[in-house]
């Protein structure tokens, strides 16, 4: 009698949804240079879960929610993010802002004038510039149905690549 093995293949990678990408992704103490220092990564997605929970204040369901995954996996996100951030500023390492599995959403509008559409990442301050239309400018825009997160931007995935 032979036994046959059967591998399971791992579960498809479920890409985090984004509304924020900072400007400064590198951060590291004060007076030591950064080749004496060692690095701690945080990933798009962790600074995300960050920003929802901590800067933002929003209960965890919420914060889940906004990135399209579960409450259990936007736990497991945010305490590794929270550990990452603590070893950085008690040993004094430096903080990278890199990579990841995600994507960034997006607000979606439409001219009243000529119909053209456009998208803007989720949390841009929604003013009178953002509603301008980019063809005609005007800026008479009407914000479109978001479906609860703001879309998904058409497949704009930043971060690490599909394999």
């Amino acid at each position: 009698m032979s036994i046959i093995k059967v591998s399971k293949m791992p579960r498809p990678i479920k890409w985090r949804q984004v509304g924020f990408v900072p400007e400064v992704t590198h951060f590291k103490p004060i007076g030591i240079p950064m080749q004496a220092l060692e690095e701690v990564s945080l990933s798009f997605e962790e600074l995300e879960a960050i920003r929802l929970k901590d800067e933002l204040g929003l209960h965890q369901e919420k914060c889940a929610q906004r990135m399209g995954i579960s409450r259990p996996t936007f736990h497991r996100v945010l305490v590794s993010a929270r550990k990452k951030i603590a070893e950085a500023l008690t040993v004094g390492k430096a903080i990278r802002i890199e990579g990841g599995n995600f994507e960034m959403i997006w607000r979606k509008f439409r001219c009243r004038q000529d119909g053209y559409e456009w998208e803007v990442p989720y949390d841009s301050k929604v003013d009178e510039d953002i509603r301008r239309c980019p063809q005609c400018k005007t800026p008479n825009a009407q914000m479109l149905p978001s479906h609860g997160r703001g879309g998904r931007g058409r497949g704009r995935r930043w971060g690490q690549q599909k394999t």
